[in-house]
C-alpha cells in the first residue's frame, strides 16, 4: 500500500515543479523529499518525475498518480468540510459543475426540492465549458456536472445521464412585439442576433439548426458566452437569440421576454449529468441525482 505520506510529499513537489520547492510547501528538507520519492518510484517501479533544467516535470506514470493525488487531497478536505458543516446542522459539500444552460435548467429546482424536505445544504458550483469538466471531475474537484447530453460519446471512464429534454425558440424582447408566435428561420435573415461562441454542445446545435435549414449562419451577429448577458442585450433591443426555453423561463413568465416557435427546430435539447462511471457520490450527491431523475 502507498504510503499517503509519500503522496502528499510527490503532489507537492509537481505543485512546485521541483524538489526544493515542493520541501519548502510541506517543511522538510529537501534531502528527505527526495530520498521519499526515490522510495515511491522503487515501489511502484517506475520514474515518476523527469528532472529538466528548471526542475521537475512528471513522467506519463507520475501524471497519473497526479492525478489521484489531486483528488485524495479534495477527498480529505471534503471529509474535514463534512464534519465541520454537520457540527453546524448542514449536509454537503455537493460539488457541481456544469454549462450554464443545464445548470440554469437543472440545479435550481432540484435544490428548492432538497431544501424543501427540511435538508440544509452547501453546495459549490463551478460554470465552466463543456471541455474543462472531465478534467475536473477526475481530479474530483466536482462530483458531477450538468451538461448538455446525447451530443457525443462521454469520455472514457465517464458515465452520461440524460434527465430533461426542452425545445428550442426564438428569443425576443419587447421590441420585437411584432413577430409570430411562429416563425421560419429564413424569416429572420433581417433581424440582428446574439448567437453563442464557445464550441460546445449548444454553439453546435445551434449551428446545425441553420445548417439543416440550408439559413446561413448569421453575420455580424454578436458572439457571447454569457447567457446573462445574452437574454439582457435581447431584452434591451431588437437582437433575437435562440434559446431552450427554459434557460428563458424567468423572463419569459414576467413578460419581458418571449419565446417564438421556430419552424425548423424540430430537435429538442436534451440536458443531464457526467460523472466519473466508478465514482462513488456522497449522500447528498446520491440524494441530489434521485431528485433530478424524479423529475418534476
Amino acid at each position: 500500500m502507498i504510503d499517503p505520506r509519500a503522496l502528499k510529499t510527490f503532489h507537492a513537489v509537481c505543485q512546485a515543479g521541483s524538489i526544493s520547492g515542493g520541501a519548502r510547501r510541506i517543511n522538510l528538507s529537501q534531502p528527505s523529499v527526495s530520498l521519499t520519492i526515490a522510495k515511491l518510484e522503487h515501489a511502484l517501479g517506475t520514474p515518476l518525475l523527469e528532472r529538466t533544467r528548471t526542475g521537475v516535470e512528471p513522467t506519463p506514470a507520475g501524471s497519473l498518480l497526479l492525478a489521484r493525488c489531486a483528488a485524495l487531497e479534495t477527498l480529505l478536505r471534503d471529509a474535514e468540510r463534512e464534519i465541520d458543516l454537520a457540527g453546524e446542522g448542514m449536509v454537503g459539500p455537493l460539488r457541481l459543475g456544469g454549462t450554464p444552460g443545464a445548470l440554469v435548467s437543472l440545479v435550481p429546482a432540484a435544490l428548492r426540492t432538497m431544501e424543501a424536505q427540511g435538508r440544509r445544504i452547501a453546495v459549490d458550483i463551478l460554470e465552466r465549458p463543456d471541455r474543462e469538466l472531465v478534467e475536473l471531475l477526475r481530479r474530483g474537484e466536482i462530483e458531477m456536472a450538468c451538461v448538455t447530453t446525447e451530443i457525443d460519446p462521454p469520455a472514457d471512464g465517464v458515465e452520461e445521464i440524460t434527465i430533461a429534454r426542452d425545445s428550442y425558440a426564438l428569443i425576443v424582447g419587447r421590441a420585437n412585439d411584432a413577430l409570430p408566435d411562429t416563425i421560419s428561420l429564413h424569416d429572420t435573415r433581417h433581424l440582428g442576433w446574439i448567437l453563442p461562441e464557445a464550441q460546445g454542445a449548444f454553439r453546435h446545435q445551434v449551428d446545425a439548426l441553420f445548417i439543416s435549414s440550408e439559413v446561413p449562419i448569421p453575420r455580424g451577429a454578436i458572439r457571447c458566452d454569457s447567457l446573462l448577458t445574452t437574454k439582457a442585450l435581447v431584452r434591451d433591443s431588437d437582437r433575437v437569440t435562440i434559446l431552450p426555453t427554459t434557460v428563458a423561463s424567468a423572463e419569459i413568465s414576467i413578460g419581458v421576454l418571449r419565446a417564438i416557435t421556430v419552424k425548423e427546430a424540430a430537435f429538442q435539447r436534451r440536458v443531464g449529468i457526467r460523472k466519473l462511471r466508478d465514482a462513488r457520490l456522497s449522500a447528498v450527491g446520491e440524494a441530489f441525482l434521485r431528485i433530478l431523475q424524479a423529475g418534476p
